[in-house]
């Protein structure tokens, strides 16, 4: 008996230690008020698809800043039903998403789908490491329940679009506009919104259009048939969407740059050697 009270009393000062610690960690956090300001700018830390970290510019300084009034709502609204369907009806969190998640991770055995918002992952994002530990994730719910409580929901949005990842160094969807259709992200079409927002979940494998155009297209195909299904676009605008070839040549020259590129390296590399 006296075994199992210490072991009782074990368990429970080391729960009370790790509540002391996540208590600890949330309020050293920093302050999410200064994303309220518009004007605001902050460097935060991306990374490159070598894992090389580099300096990013979070505000107007950044030349591709996209503000929400030059964002058109078929892109807005392609990353909510991609993303976050229930975003204009949660508080930062997604408790029946996070259920789903949980459901379908028990039965693949795995941990195979994520639960979170696009103000968890703007949070993420913006203040913290992609390490997924548990102490992240309870600093990223504790940040989103914070913006969610201080900044409106278009500036989330507003800050999300801005900082996603849509190629290699590619962040926001002004400089994926101007990447991938050599445009401003203002005059973005609906299939065009689609295409980058389909690319959302894995711009470096799955979705990389690059490797996988294919599904690419797929996916944005199903964003657009969301877009119609929820009001966004008339049946007009989804069958004119469906039937538009995304004007790509840009990034297939950048593509047969890439390779070019490869090869050449290859063969320096070989020349080197042999020399």
């Amino acid at each position: 008996m006296k075994l199992i009270k210490w072991l009782v009393v074990i368990v429970l000062g080391s729960i009370a230690l790790y509540i002391i610690y996540i208590g600890i960690a949330l309020y050293r956090l920093p302050a999410v008020t200064t994303l309220a300001d518009r004007r605001m700018n902050m460097t935060i830390q991306v990374k490159d698809w070598q894992g090389k970290l580099h300096p990013f510019v979070v505000g107007p300084q950044n030349r591709w800043w996209t503000p929400s009034n030059s964002i058109p709502s078929e892109m807005e609204w392609a990353v909510i039903v991609a993303e976050d369907a229930n975003f204009y009806r949660h508080e930062g969190v997604d408790v029946r998403a996070i259920k789903d998640a949980i459901k379908y991770d028990l039965e693949k055995k795995s941990l195979a789908r994520g639960a979170s918002t696009i103000t968890q992952q703007t949070a993420k994002n913006i203040f913290l490491s992609r390490e997924k530990t548990l102490n992240r994730k309870f600093q990223e719910i504790y940040l989103a329940k914070r913006m969610e409580q201080l900044l409106s929901k278009g500036r989330i949005l507003e800050l999300y679009l801005n900082i996603i990842e849509l190629g290699p160094m590619v962040y926001g969807i002004g400089h994926g506009a101007h990447y991938y259709f050599d445009k401003p992200a203002s005059s973005l079409t609906p299939r065009e919104s689609a295409f980058l927002a389909a690319m959302l979940p894995g711009p470096q494998k799955v979705y990389n259009p690059y490797r996988h155009l294919d599904h690419v297209l797929k996916r944005s195909d199903m964003v657009l048939r969301l877009l119609r299904q929820k009001g966004v676009l008339t049946e007009g605008e989804y069958r004119q969407a469906l039937a538009e070839t995304p004007n790509i040549s840009g990034m297939q020259k950048k593509v047969d740059q890439s390779f070019a590129g490869k090869v050449q390296k290859m063969f320096r590399n070989m020349f080197n050697y042999l020399r």
